[in-house]
């Protein structure tokens, strides 16, 4: 018998929560500072392939939706708002899982900063722009940052978790079996 006494689900939630929650306060400041000191369409050259910019994008990712009639922004804060209530869910079924928390912290943090965008300004704003030559990656921002990492960082968990059920031994800390790291 163990006394050892298992962490509840809030206790295996709340690290992550505090990392979304910080995601969620470093995306919203950056966009306060560009909003205060640049105009729309401001561009600052920082180097040879990146700017800071003022943009808004009334779509999603890479301004998919961008020019729709704007029945668009209730849509993608219906989305948003669905995935971070998964997310959470998620995140209290499996907080002791390090990597696909990690990964769903920030997705969470993301979309929740992008959709305060939404619901304050009817529009996201982004600022970050990276270009070689003449061709410019839509801009972004930190919540969209967050989000691409998160992702990738599922893909990686993914990809390491295959591995290990296909008999492959892959060098790991000692953990619970599912967690990637």
């Amino acid at each position: 018998m163990s006394f050892i006494k298992q962490p509840t689900w809030w206790q295996r939630m709340l690290p992550w929560l505090g990392l979304a929650i910080g995601i969620i306060l470093i995306d919203q400041l950056t966009k306060i500072t560009i909003e205060q000191r640049f105009e729309f369409g401001d561009v600052k050259p920082v180097t040879g392939f990146f700017n800071v910019v003022l943009a808004y994008n009334k779509g999603a990712a890479f301004s998919f939706l961008a020019s729709a009639s704007g029945w668009q922004e209730a849509f993608l804060i219906t989305i948003a708002v669905a995935a971070s209530v998964f997310i959470l869910y998620l995140l209290a079924r499996h907080g002791h899982q390090r990597l696909f928390a990690l990964a769903l912290a920030m997705i969470l943090g993301g979309a929740v900063g992008n959709v305060i965008d939404r619901i304050a300004y009817g529009h996201v704003i982004d600022f970050l722009d990276v270009f070689v030559g003449d061709h410019h990656w839509p801009a972004f921002n930190v919540a969209d940052s967050s989000i691409c990492v998160g992702v990738s960082l599922l893909v990686v968990g993914l990809f390491l978790q295959g591995r290990r059920s296909s008999g492959s031994h892959l060098p790991i800390s000692a953990g619970h079996a599912s967690d990637p790291l």
